[in-house]
Order: C-alpha cells, then structure tokens, then sequence
C-alpha cells in the first residue's frame, strides 16, 4: 500500500516552508534514508529524508511551492501502484492562511518578550562599526578562509546551488559559475549539471602564478551604470526569520555596549607556532589548524567561567544562570547567517572546539545542520574580523543576555609599558548586554577577563 510523506517539522519555530527543489522525481526508487527534497525553513534551507522504501509515485507540491507542516509532500509505494487522492488546492490554500497568520502576528508588539522562542536567531551586526582616524595608515591582520564567519564564495561570488548538484559538478570538474540554474530563483539543480556535462562545459584552464603578475581587478563597472536590476527581490522564510527576530530583539531588549581593545600579538605567535607544527600532519598523527576564531571561542568560554552572570537569561520574573556554557558562532551563508552552537563548550578543549566548529561551519554550507544543531545556546560570538571592520556591536540573539562582537586585528602604533611608541597588533571587541541581566560593571568585568585570557593565551591550554 501507498505511503503518503508529509513535510516534517524542521525547526521549532516552523508552521509552513518552501519547497525549493525536488531530489528525486516521479517514477524514481527511493529508500529509506534517501532525501528527497530541499525546503527552506524559517532557519535554513534543508533537505527531508524519506522514511519508506519504494518508488516516488505522485509529488503533491511543485518546486517553489509553499507547504505546511504535517501536509503530504508525496506518495511512495510498489511500481504502478495508484497514489492516494489528495487535494492539492487544500495544501497551498492551507499554506497561504499560515503565511497570513504569521505576517499578521509580526505587526502586534511583543508583549512578553519572555516567552519568546529558545531557537537562537542569526545575530547580525548594528551597522555600528568604529571610524578609523583620518591619516594613519593601518594594516588589519586578516583572518584565514576557514574563520567562522566567512560565507561560502565561488569565484564568481555566492551561487545558489542544490548539493546535489554542487557534489555532481565537483565529480565532472564543472565551475558552478558556468552552468545556467533553472530551479527556483535561478538555482543550480541537478538537471543544469547534467546539460552542461553534455555540452561539454569544463574549468576553466589555470594560468600559472607569477610573482610579478598583479593581483586580479575587481569586475570593471562602467561609470553611470545601474548599480543593480531595479525591482522587487523576494524576501526568503530565513530572511524573513532574521527581520522578525531583530526587531523582536532591538524593541524589545534594553541593549548597552562596552568596547575593549585587546593585544593580540601573544594570541598570534601561539597560533603560528601550534600551527607550525601541528598544521602539516594528518589528523590521526594530532595534525590541527587553529583559527583565530577558535582561539577567541575558548578564550570567551573561559571568561565566562570566571563572570558567570553573562550567561544567563531573562524570564520575565526572574533570571535564568545557566549552568553550562553553549556557544554560538556566526556562519554567512548564501541565504542569510546561521548560528550553529558548541554544546558544552566549557567541558572541550581548544582543539576540540576548533574539530566541531569546522564540521558545524562544513555543515552550515552544505545546509546539513539540524535543528538541535541551530538552538539552545546561552552565548553568541560573531566575528566579522575577516572583513577587515575594526569594530562593531551585534543584535542580542534571544533567549542570551550578551553576544560579543569581534573585529579586525590592526597593526597600529601604541604606547608600550616603557612609554614607547611601537608597532602593535590590536583586536577591537565590542560587547552587546542586556541591561536587564547584566549591569555595565558585570559587562566590563568580564571584557577585562576575556583580555586576561586572550593577552595570555596559553592559559587555555591548561
């Protein structure tokens, strides 16, 4: 007999999604454990896994179509079997009246903001980011390609890909950049790699480096040209998520910053000569490549073993101290940013806080995180320091009392302790509190412990 799969419930805060692209068509067998389907939710673009064996008899939804959680997606059963009957008009009209719902409860204040949801919402910067002054030449030390922030990029900037389609192009050598998407919003499906096999695309050629050749311009823009095709974009369930919940945050948080200026040249010879040693080995052997990032996740769980009142939360009629520090990091993606979370970071180790971040921020781009990989986190950092911005403060990611703000390390000149001027290498980081939980001297406490360990870096080895 027929199995009818409906559309799971992939966050906590899901009612409908977008289904962006069907992985398996009709007439294909399927097993259990196979995806199907990409959805994008609230939080991310997903795929669903089948939970039957069989053949894909009847796709209820069409690709870009709106569906509600619980609603059939598609049938599955014995090669020529008949599908069961459903009324498809009943799904999109169902849909329609959630989306409705939902759009109709964003326009009503919060009026308790205690009982907002735990799922922890993508913290973005408040555009408050620190001039630097007129005349002096600064340098920032970026961080490498595999820094927690950084969004996933193809040469040709972000391309909008299903990963099946981006695992067939790697396996036939096909530049994503060079293939024509056909899915949803110009989306890269498995048939666009197909046809672009067949016509005989291929990578293009690498020229070999010479140390005399100038660094590649930036895409030439003719003067008076349009800065972009005018016209409406179309807002995505994830986009739509961060709005809400920003807004939720800034209207509804009493928010206050503190900033610090860290010396980060001692974090910066440690992390050279760790990875000097370790970087070239395989894992098996301890091989391990330190990020800055994963220096200043550690160093933040520390401090916050030393001020614990940072890691709690409001609850209206009381404050919530957590017993266990869950960090969240901030990962770019091409739909928005996601915040995967470290469970119990104050029980790992600096390597093996830096093993899962990579395999979280892996995850993140692959749209492989699952929901209890996206929630209950107690603390958010994000670093934009990659960027070269010097400073900035975030947006509270609820249900935290703080989310600390990481820029750019900057060679600088400074007054060192015999009163001469020399070079310096300085990080600028901004703390964001909710005044509700923690009082300027907490917040300034625990910024001074956070320098304490990142000015003494190997105090996170022990």
């Amino acid at each position: 007999m027929a199995e009818i799969i409906e559309m799971p419930k992939l966050s906590d805060t899901m009612t409908v999604g977008t289904l962006v692209n069907w992985l398996k068509k009709e007439g294909d067998e399927v097993a259990s454990g196979d995806m199907i389907c990409e959805v994008e939710t609230d939080k991310a673009t997903m795929e669903v896994e089948c939970f039957a064996d069989g053949v894909m008899l009847k796709q209820y939804v069409a690709e870009g179509g709106e569906i509600p959680v619980g609603a059939p997606m598609c049938a599955v059963g014995q090669k020529g079997e008949e599908p069961p009957a459903v009324d498809t008009g009943a799904i999109a009209e169902k849909a329609e009246e959630l989306k409705k719902e939902e759009a109709d409860s964003e326009d009503k204040p919060t009026e308790k903001p205690e009982e907002a949801p735990t799922q922890p919402a993508p913290a973005q910067p408040t555009g408050g980011a620190k001039p630097q002054p007129e005349g002096r030449k600064q340098e920032f030390i970026p961080e490498d390609e595999e820094g927690a922030s950084a969004p996933a990029k193809s040469e040709g900037g972000r391309v909008k890909v299903s990963p099946l389609a981006r695992k067939l192009a790697e396996e036939k050598g096909i530049p994503l950049e060079a293939i024509t998407g056909t899915g949803p919003n110009g989306r890269i499906v498995k048939k666009d790699v197909l046809k672009a096999a067949e016509e005989g695309v291929k990578a293009p050629a690498k020229q070999p480096a010479t140390s005399s050749a100038p660094a590649a311009p930036a895409q030439y823009v003719p003067a008076g040209a349009p800065i972009a095709e005018e016209g409406p974009i179309k807002v995505t369930n994830m986009r739509k998520a961060i709005a809400t919940r920003l807004v939720e945050s800034k209207t509804t948080i009493p928010h206050f910053y503190l900033e610090i200026e860290v010396d980060a040249a001692p974090l910066l010879a440690l992390r050279a000569e760790i990875n000097h040693h370790l970087s070239n080995r395989a894992p098996e052997e301890g091989g391990i490549k330190l990020t800055v990032n994963d220096f200043i996740l550690k160093a933040t769980t520390e401090a916050l073993r030393r001020v614990p009142g940072v890691n709690a939360s409001w609850m209206g009629d009381s404050i919530q101290q957590h017993g266990g520090v869950h960090m969240a990091f901030g990962v770019a993606v091409p739909d928005g940013l996601v915040t995967p979370v470290i469970r119990d970071a104050h029980a790992k180790t600096l390597r093996q806080i830096s093993i899962e971040t990579k395999e979280l921020i892996q995850k993140a781009r692959n749209k492989k995180l699952t929901p209890n990989e996206m929630s209950g986190s107690t603390f958010t950092v994000t670093n934009l320091g990659m960027y070269g911005t010097g400073g900035f403060y975030g947006i509270i990611n609820p249900p935290n009392a703080a989310i600390l703000s990481v820029g750019a390390t900057i060679k600088k000149p400074v007054v060192d302790k015999d009163g001469n001027i020399v070079v310096g290498q300085r990080m600028g980081i901004g703390l964001s509190c909710d005044h509700r939980v923690i009082d300027g001297a907490t917040g300034a406490e625990f910024l001074h412990a956070l320098q304490a360990v990142l000015e003494s870096p190997a105090l996170m080895l022990v």
